[in-house]
């Protein structure tokens, strides 16, 4: 019997549902945002802003950056940080017994990315692309939330009739750093956690998970 090939949702299921979260939680952050940017509008005498004109606010870039430059920021770690280190009986870890199929050169055949047969620099680019690719939208993501975080406290300034400050100033201060550290360690407790909790439980059916029977000093899924 001919094995059905899967449709294309099923094969882009787990994609395709994460991308809807994050559209669902995002329109729910567009309009929570929009409320209380223009209840801090009204408090400093201003005219609110439509929905619209709050996409393109300050406020809402320096929100969403912020977080997403922790996210970022996390996995860029992650993915180095596993390349080196251990954890005994976690399935986020690699194992003690030698190298494994990840650590493996590169080597060309037929169904190789084309970077494996091309070779050469584009080839050492490859081999750390996804590290590097993690790492570039994090400093995107840290200069948009800089950039958003700094006008909007010079807006909030100016509502208030208080003194400009320089972007360096602000830069150096403690409110920027604050929006960041606040995220920045949350996302390391989250990982913590998963490499941690997945030594004693599990979770049937997931690749995220050792098996059900597995014991608890086995380590890697």
């Amino acid at each position: 019997m001919k094995k059905r090939f899967p449709s294309w949702p099923q094969r882009n299921g787990l994609s395709i549902v994460l991308l809807a979260l994050l559209v669902l939680f995002l329109v729910g952050q567009v309009i929570t945002g929009w409320h209380v940017h223009n209840a801090q509008r009204a408090e400093n005498g201003l005219m609110p802003l439509t929905c619209w004109h709050y996409l393109g606010s300050a406020h809402f870039r320096a929100a969403t950056f912020e977080n997403w430059e922790s996210e970022f920021l996390q996995m860029a770690m992650y993915v180095l940080l596993t390349v080196k280190l251990r954890q005994l009986g976690s399935s986020e870890s690699k194992g003690f017994d030698g190298p494994e199929p990840v650590d493996r050169e590169p080597q060309p055949h037929r169904n190789a990315p084309w970077p494996v047969h091309r070779g050469g620099w584009v080839l050492s680019l490859y081999r750390n692309s996804l590290s590097i690719a993690f790492a570039l939208l994090f400093l995107l993501s840290f200069a948009l939330h800089f950039q958003g975080s700094y006008v909007d406290h010079m807006e909030e300034r100016i509502a208030k009739k208080q003194p400009l400050e320089s972007a360096w100033n602000f830069m150096t201060g403690s409110d920027f750093w604050f929006e960041s550290f606040q995220n920045w360690q949350s996302e390391f407790l989250a990982v913590a956690s998963i490499v941690l909790l997945s030594i004693w439980l599990r979770q049937q059916g997931s690749p995220e998970s050792k098996p059900v029977d597995a014991p608890y000093a086995e380590t890697g899924s």
